[in-house]
């Protein structure tokens, strides 16, 4: 990271000549590029987001915090991916048929899956308590038609 450091300040003083200097004050260099490489340490897997930093540089000369805000703002980069497998076309057309067989599974289902609005409606209808919100249930289900 020592390296990245001292590539960084040469850029920067390339960059922005005596105002980066200024900027640096009257601290010791190896001081300044100890902070530096400090806080950009959480960037050391990520050196693009430097770089992608240093090819965005703001009209000023940025501070170790402006930088490390700038690196931060770095686009992911691009992943490569594997083109996606063709369809084996008879595994195709077995996983289509057991899906068949759901459809007609589904509807034996679909005409029990509203008992309990059933069951409610006819209590409700006998004469038994419900609340509204039971009976604005059953009623919303009965109209459905899922």
């Amino acid at each position: 990271m020592i390296k990245a450091i001292d590539r960084l300040f040469e850029r920067l003083g390339a960059t922005y000549g005596t105002a980066w200097t200024h900027s640096l004050g009257d601290s010791p260099i190896n001081d300044v590029k100890s902070v530096w490489g400090h806080e950009l340490q959480i960037f050391k897997t990520s050196l693009f987001r430097i770089a992608w930093a240093l090819e965005n540089l703001p009209e000023r000369c940025p501070n170790i915090i402006q930088f490390k805000n700038l690196c931060r703002q770095a686009p992911a980069p691009e992943t490569l991916a594997l083109p996606e497998p063709k369809a084996d076309p008879a595994r195709v057309a077995a996983e289509l048929a057991k899906l068949g067989e759901m459809k007609v599974k589904k509807k034996e289902f679909h005409n029990s899956f509203k008992d309990w609005a059933h069951r409610l409606e006819k209590h409700h209808k006998a004469g038994g308590r419900l609340s509204s919100y039971q009976i604005m249930c059953y009623q919303m289900a009965l109209r459905s038609s899922i």
